[in-house]
């Protein structure tokens, strides 16, 4: 398949962390390059596997922290794919959940009966990103995953997460330690999934030789285009590098340093 040329991209998928920001710094030349996709009639979407937050808390952080307006319905979160599963697979079930207050409470909010302890009956078990992990949230995934068969799935398989300093476990990471000891290894419903390609191009009318993906990770944001058959573009500003383009299996069909030389190159 060959790549469309970028001034023909009108929906734009944008990661967040490591992409077009890092925690409250947006980076050079994303704010206009959003400009740009709006005032040219195109629309973009973040598809994020951060599941601590929810899109109301994301179109909140974008305005205080970058000055930007965004909607609700632009976020594509991990978390949000993952209350969309949970919804249509087990609404009537109990669920085991790892994970941060925030998201446990926005699965409750959506009707779904959430137990954070090892205990009879529950249907299955699900692994988020939790900066509030302890031990013990370690042992009752461990345990519930050791003495039932349930199925185990998780937000998403990032290993790290970028931070100004570096990077932080995320997910996958957690899910690695929980694998590790019961031998058993989770299903991602986040980023690479293609369903997340296919939500956000049901959502705004738009082809997939319109749309790009734009990320800076190879085995989630760039595997997610590809699984969802779109193109995809890799920015230098996060976990991958350019070395990191010689052997992997997940080639971007656009490589840019930076955000601002990507908006160059539509401009």
């Amino acid at each position: 398949m060959s790549k469309t040329p970028l001034k023909h991209k009108k929906l734009f998928l944008f990661d967040i962390d490591g992409t077009i920001a890092v925690e409250d710094t947006l980076y050079e030349g994303s704010a206009a390059l959003l400009d740009y996709i709006t005032n040219t009639g195109g629309k973009s979407y973040f598809i994020t596997n951060n599941s601590t937050k929810s899109s109301k808390d994301y179109v909140e952080k974008f305005r205080r922290a970058f000055h930007l307006e965004t909607s609700e319905e632009q976020f594509i979160t991990s978390g949000y794919m993952t209350i969309r599963f949970l919804k249509e697979h087990y609404a009537s079930d109990k669920i085991y959940v790892l994970g941060t207050a925030s998201f446990i409470n926005e699965l409750r909010k959506n009707n779904l009966h959430i137990t954070e302890t090892a205990e009879d009956h529950i249907a299955c078990a699900v692994v988020a990103y939790d900066s509030e992990l302890n031990y013990h949230k370690l042992i009752q995934a461990c345990k519930v995953l050791s003495t039932t068969e349930i199925p185990f799935y998780a937000t998403n398989p990032d290993l790290c997460c970028p931070v100004d300093f570096g990077f932080i476990p995320d997910c996958g990471a957690i899910c690695n330690m929980i694998a590790d000891s019961v031998g058993k290894r989770p299903v991602y419903l986040g980023k690479p999934n293609p369903s997340v390609v296919d939500l956000c191009l049901s959502l705004s009318g738009f082809t997939r030789p319109e749309t790009l993906v734009v990320g800076d990770r190879l085995y989630t944001d760039i595997a997610c285009g590809i699984n969802g058959g779109v193109d995809t573009c890799v920015v230098f500003t996060g976990e991958a590098r350019p070395e990191h383009m010689a052997d992997t299996p997940y080639q971007a069909d656009y490589c840019f340093d930076n955000i601002k030389e990507l908006f160059s190159h539509l401009t």
